[in-house]
């Protein structure tokens, strides 16, 4: 059975921009981001630096988040955080 999630109709009920962001701050900002965010529902950041795919999914993983993926917009990532806890 196939799960994979079509990240194109994704809503998110909150979007960080941290496109002009070096990591960490992509990642400190989805940390800070989080809070405004109720179990179950997505988060996306918006990050022009690669290292946040990475970044991001261990955070997720350590925490108990689910990441969900990235979409590669050409210039930066849209990645999505499923909040768990």
């Amino acid at each position: 059975m196939d799960t994979t999630i079509d990240l194109n109709t994704v809503k998110a009920v909150k979007v960080v921009d941290a496109r002009a962001m070096a990591c960490p701050g992509p990642l400190l900002e989805a940390k800070k981001s989080m809070g405004a965010v109720k179990v179950g529902e997505i988060l996306e950041i918006w990050s022009g630096d690669k290292t946040t795919r990475d970044n991001l999914s261990r955070w997720c993983a350590k925490l108990g988040h689910e990441y969900l993926g990235v979409i590669d917009e050409g210039g930066y990532d849209r990645l999505f955080v499923k909040r768990m806890i």
